[in-house]
């Protein structure tokens, strides 16, 4: 990824301008992936230590959007690793964020896809579950509504539910 890709941009630039419209999620993500920033409509999912329901959600075509998943905060098993990754890279979205662990950090840090995680594991889950897609979520004091619009960089997850084009702010320290 180069500076002068359409989804590069610095989340405190855009708040700075949007302050009012921005909600900013106080759970403390780590970065993954070589999309460092990235931005899109919400696909919300909740499971918890069940990677199922996220591979279910990836295989679907992405158009843009970053599926946010509650995992329950668990770090105990990841609930996605490189292979779900590359599904969701293939599939067209933009980015995933999961209150949870992942695994194959490593395979997903090669990976044109930015990925939000609370940390990572070698564990996998066993036990398949349902999950539910398409419902509000709480993290980390901020309501995600699908179709809301998420925003994500090395700094922040924040989240609108109107359009902000992040594009026309002049990211500092990217000059």
């Amino acid at each position: 990824m180069t500076d002068a890709d359409p989804q590069r941009f610095c989340a405190a630039d855009l708040y700075d301008v949007h302050a009012a419209s921005l909600r900013v999620c106080a759970l403390q993500f780590r970065s993954f992936g070589q999309r460092g920033s990235f931005w899109g409509r919400a696909e919300t999912l909740r499971t918890f230590e069940d990677h199922t329901p996220v591979l279910n959600a990836v295989s679907q075509p992405g158009a843009g959007r970053v599926l946010v998943v509650d995992a329950g905060g668990s770090l105990r098993v990841g609930v996605m690793g490189d292979r779900l990754a590359a599904i969701a890279q293939q599939n067209g979205w933009a980015g995933v964020v999961i209150h949870g662990a992942i695994r194959d950090s490593r395979g997903i840090n090669a990976l044109d896809i930015g990925v939000k995680a609370m940390g990572t594991t070698a564990r996998r889950g066993w036990a398949p579950t349902q999950g539910t897609l398409g419902e509000t979520l709480t993290l980390g004091e901020v309501s995600i509504t699908p179709a809301e619009w998420v925003y994500c960089d090395e700094d922040a997850v924040m989240v609108s539910d109107r359009f902000l084009d992040p594009v026309g702010i002049a990211p500092q320290g990217l000059e």
